[in-house]
């Protein structure tokens, strides 16, 4: 009988949209008028069912981020963020993206590249605290935030890795298991045998996965659970296992391999299984590009124990802090050298977005509602007020910033602000507080206040 245990997260959403729209490119050109007609008939599907468009941009007089210019697929490099949804069938409303995977493609160097973030790095959700970087979704749905749950998913990746993020692909688990099973499975060398006794069953129980090592067919649901389980290992292994998959589907597909029988059906799935910001036009620029980039230009990455350090919220958490230098120069060499998305581009505003530091403002003068007055002021910026009260003490001749919390973008736009010298900026970041930022107004700004 099935265990009932906790809800398990779902690996593996991949990159199999791309290579089936190459293959359906080559039927299209090399399988004759009945190829051609098969295929504008049933994409048509896809665009009745499958929610298709432009990019959505945000709305900046919330605080919140553009989305980065469209490149033109076919001349400029474009990124585009792979989701894979943790909810299942019957499940409806916000949901969690565990698998987060960022694919480039340069047409130039006809070369593309995939990098995996593990889904509990801890990051800033821009609007939000920080928090792990799979609830972005979710947070995006529950709140209707413009765009949804993949805006802001795009959002935070972008800001994360300092790139800009063009596009994205979203897909449930169902989904891909019905794909693969469409395209007649995958096979995969697998270097280390799976045995795991508490993969999900779909039900909040558990069964027993068994995958031998060596060259292995598997249909959807083997593949989905290659993907997905943790098999005692971490985050970090799991995601190489997705990136397998998501060569083997490359593979499969490139292979020809694909009764044209199948076609319509694949369409189908993918019209109830798959969300997207691409249109039809830039699939067929995507379909065009992706045929003619060889394997070997194909690179891949996983944000790994390398590059982050394991570390307990103080609400019992275990998050990935990112080692942001080793992360910059890895997205660098990947990406081809990151198109800035830093503090150095972005408005005071987009900065206060991003980091979402909560304040405090506290009076540390003799002067009537100073705190109040400066919350009010600093709301209309766009700062996250939470609270004001008087000081511990009313004669503090200097204002004072406390850091709790290592915001330091949002500590250094006060400190300019209030002309908080930098002996005045106090860190204490090994402290749980309830705000990020506590500000102690003193009597330098209470006397050049208005």
């Amino acid at each position: 009988m099935a265990r009932k245990g906790r809800r398990s997260s779902w690996g593996v959403k991949t990159n199999w949209r791309l290579s089936l729209l190459s293959v359906f490119l080559v039927v299209f050109v090399a399988g004759g008028v009945y190829a051609g007609y098969l295929f504008y008939s049933t994409v048509k599907d896809v665009v009745a069912h499958a929610q298709l468009g432009a990019p959505v941009r945000t709305n900046n007089e919330q605080g919140q981020v553009d989305a980065p210019n469209v490149p033109d697929i076919a001349q400029e490099r474009t990124n585009i963020l792979l989701l894979g949804s943790d909810q299942r069938a019957e499940e409806l409303g916000p949901s969690r993206t565990d698998t987060i995977i960022v694919v480039t493609i340069d047409p130039q160097n006809k070369t593309a590249g995939m990098l995996s973030i593990p889904r509990d790095l801890w990051v800033s959700i821009p609007g939000y605290s920080e928090g792990r970087i799979n609830t972005a979704h979710f947070l995006g749905d529950r709140d209707d935030y413009p765009g949804g749950g993949p805006a802001l998913a795009k959002t935070t990746v972008q800001y994360t890795l300092g790139i800009p993020i063009h596009y994205y692909v979203r897909i449930n688990f169902e989904g891909f298991e019905r794909l693969v099973d469409a395209i007649g499975g995958i096979t995969i060398d697998v270097t280390e045998a799976i045995y795991d006794e508490e993969y999900p069953d779909g039900s909040y129980g558990y069964i027993t996965v068994d995958i031998p090592a060596g060259v292995q067919y598997m249909d959807g649901k083997t593949a989905l659970q290659y993907a997905r389980t943790r098999h005692g290992g971490s985050d970090f292994t799991r995601a190489r296992r997705q990136q397998e998959v998501i060569k083997a589907i490359r593979d499969k597909v490139f292979s020809l391999d694909i009764p044209l029988t199948k076609i319509p059906e694949m369409l189908r799935i993918a019209g109830g299984s798959i969300q997207t910001d691409l249109g039809l036009s830039e699939m067929y620029d995507l379909a065009k590009l992706v045929r003619e980039i060889p394997a070997k230009n194909i690179q891949s990455a996983v944000v790994d124990e390398s590059m982050t350090s394991p570390k307990t919220t103080p609400d019992g958490a275990q998050v990935l802090i990112p080692n942001r230098t080793q992360i910059r120069e890895m997205v660098k060499e990947l990406f081809g050298g990151p198109v800035p998305t830093t503090v150095a581009d972005l408005s005071e505003r987009e900065v206060i977005a991003l980091e979402a530091a909560r304040i405090e403002v506290q009076n540390g003068t003799l002067t009537p509602g100073l705190a109040q007055r400066t919350s009010e002021y600093l709301k209309a910026l766009g700062y996250t007020v939470v609270s004001f009260s008087n000081a511990d003490r009313s004669d503090y001749v200097s204002s004072v910033i406390i850091d709790y919390s290592g915001k330091v973008n949002t500590v250094n736009l006060l400190a300019q602000r209030f002309n908080v010298v930098p002996d005045d900026v106090r860190h204490y970041t090994d402290l749980q507080s309830e705000v990020d930022v506590r500000l102690i107004l003193g009597r330098d700004y209470a006397s050049s206040s208005p």
